[in-house]
């Protein structure tokens, strides 16, 4: 992966929302804030530029001069508290940016035959605000803006990528979708929780909520749930899988990751295993014909 630094823009006045904080409006759970900077927890600094507010992970605050000046001025303040080669600049409000799309974007920009790499959406737009430029190149444009307008407050973010070289990047639809309305924030919220979405979401926002990193066969754990429930009684599902987490924690202590989910994994076999055995022993007493 390549070495990089984040600067998330959460400013703005959000005035199709009336004023909301826009980057404090949840979805699924977790703020729109939170959930761009899941996706860049990778990055060695990240910098938010906008108000102060409790965040999942440590960030560096600050605002841009004067506040309200606009993203081209937000972006100029949030370059100042980075130094890597690469820069990974978002908007606070990407409630479906993945991983996936940031790994794109970061390989794009890395190749050096451009001076950054941009989203570029389904309908052919190109997104400034989901994108990696290179370091040297973003802040000698944005010094030069400055040194011609004598100051980047109010001025469009275009300005910018006009004078620079990015790669377009087509990522999956939904990566670039913002919540600017309140239409836009109901659509989010509807659809993480359609049928196949819901869980990984529900997951997903549990792991942030507790601090846990760690990555488990979801199948497994339904599984055994499944058949603790049937096999033996509807309330030992939640208590077996409670066991298991928990037997799995003690074994782990200290190890990697990849560790830790494999010694949930053999928990879960054995459990499932108890519980078929339980059911078997259970049918084998009822005798044929038992009702």
């Amino acid at each position: 992966m390549t070495a990089y630094d984040a600067i998330v823009l959460a400013g703005g006045a959000a005035k199709r929302l009336g004023g909301a904080d826009k980057p404090g409006l949840r979805v699924g759970g977790r703020s729109l804030l939170d959930r761009v900077l899941a996706v860049c927890a990778d990055a060695g600094t990240t910098v938010v530029v906008g108000g102060r507010r409790p965040t999942v992970r440590p960030v560096l605050w600050t605002r841009e001069a004067p506040e309200g000046g606009g993203p081209l001025a937000a972006l100029g303040a949030g370059v100042r508290h980075t130094t890597a080669e690469s820069v990974l600049v978002l908007s606070a409000d990407l409630p479906f940016l993945g991983q996936a799309t940031v790994r794109s974007l970061l390989t794009a920009a890395g190749t050096g035959a451009h001076e950054g790499a941009l989203c570029r959406d389904p309908d052919g737009r190109d997104q400034p605000l989901v994108a990696v430029y290179r370091g040297e190149p973003l802040r000698r444009e944005l010094a030069l803006l400055a040194t011609e307008h004598g100051s980047l407050a109010g001025l469009p973010l275009r300005l910018l990528t006009a004078e620079l070289d990015l790669a377009p990047v087509a990522a999956d639809p939904l990566a670039s979708f913002d919540c600017d309305t309140w239409e836009d924030i109901a659509a989010a919220r509807a659809r993480i929780r359609e049928h196949g979405t819901v869980l990984d979401e529900w997951i997903t926002a549990v792991k942030n909520e507790l601090g846990i990193e760690l990555d488990v066969d979801t199948d497994v754990l339904l599984d055994l749930a499944r058949d603790a429930a049937h096999g033996v009684a509807r309330p030992a599902a939640p208590l077996t899988t409670f066991l298991v987490g928990y037997a799995a924690a003690m074994a782990s202590s200290g190890k990697s990751q990849e560790a830790a989910a494999g010694e949930v994994a053999e928990a879960a076999r054995k459990a499932t295993a108890l519980a078929l055995r339980w059911e078997e022993e259970t049918e084998t007493d009822r005798g044929p014909g038992t009702p």
